[in-house]
């Protein structure tokens, strides 16, 4: 009889949840690197419809040998509401990315796509400390990605999102933050910056358009796309062709991959 050796009766579940699923890379990912440690788990992609969200969710979580969730696009903001605890980014940020039951049964809430964000920056040897920045996109994935990039110090960060309020919020928390960044709220542009960073939706996929308006980028200017499917996304083949340096979603991804099992992992 053919059998696999990497999952049985034993194994405790983890999932990724997101409308839609299937540019997801977690699922190979995290499930590697438990087994990595070794521990015996794996991850699966699991596709909830908007409208489905609230009354799925909570009966999912109820699954006895389900240890943790991990929350992409849509969902950042709203899962927020499923944590009775909540780590120190998802404090800030009001989002989280990442819940896991704990020994006593409730669950705690933490966002790492900030962190995996700046750690893939670190990997290269690009410091973001003192330069000037255009933030494009501040849903769970863009406010974490403000925050962590704030605690790095840039001399300049220009926020843009289609909800006005948010990018208000998220201005006074840089200043907060970093009292000697300078924060603007407007169009985004990138004549002016040292990196331009999107971690809008626009690109996911088979979406072919830009985050922003734009036909040619200088040559100098470092480009990061957040979205991992595709991996060469309409930004960054623009920036490609135009010569510049660019970090690509799926190394953010790796750069949380270790934190987020460790979370997972801890009592």
């Amino acid at each position: 009889m053919n059998q696999v050796d990497f999952i049985n009766g034993k194994t405790r579940v983890f999932g990724i949840v997101g409308d839609p699923i299937e540019q997801v890379r977690s699922p190979e990912m995290v499930t590697w690197e438990f087994h990595q440690r070794p521990y015996n788990a794996v991850m699966i992609p699991i596709h909830i419809a908007q409208s489905d969200f609230d009354h799925v969710i909570p009966e999912i979580m109820q699954i006895r040998n389900l240890d943790g969730l991990i929350f992409t696009i849509p969902y950042k903001v709203k899962a927020l509401g499923l944590a009775k605890n909540l780590g120190q980014q998802a404090s800030l940020v009001r989002a989280i990315n990442a819940i896991k039951r704990q020994s006593h049964g409730d669950w705690c809430g933490e966002i790492f796509d900030g962190l995996g964000c700046v750690e893939a920056f670190k990997r290269r040897g690009i410091s973001l400390t003192n330069k000037r920045i255009q933030l494009i996109g501040l849903g769970g994935a863009g406010s974490a990605i403000c925050v962590a990039v704030a605690h790095e110090k840039p001399s300049l960060m220009r926020l843009f999102d289609l909800n006005e309020r948010r990018s208000e919020q998220m201005m006074q928390l840089v200043k907060q933050i970093s009292p000697q960044t300078v924060v603007d709220v407007g169009t985004p542009r990138c004549d002016d910056i040292d990196v331009l960073m999107n971690a809008s939706p626009v690109g996911m996929l088979s979406d072919a358009r830009l985050p922003l308006a734009a036909e040619t980028f200088n040559k100098d200017l470092v480009v990061f796309d957040a979205i991992v499917m595709p991996e060469i996304t309409p930004l960054i083949k623009l920036a490609q062709d135009c010569g510049c340096e660019v970090v690509k979603g799926r190394e953010m991804m790796l750069g949380q991959i270790s934190k987020l099992v460790d979370y997972f992992l801890a009592p």
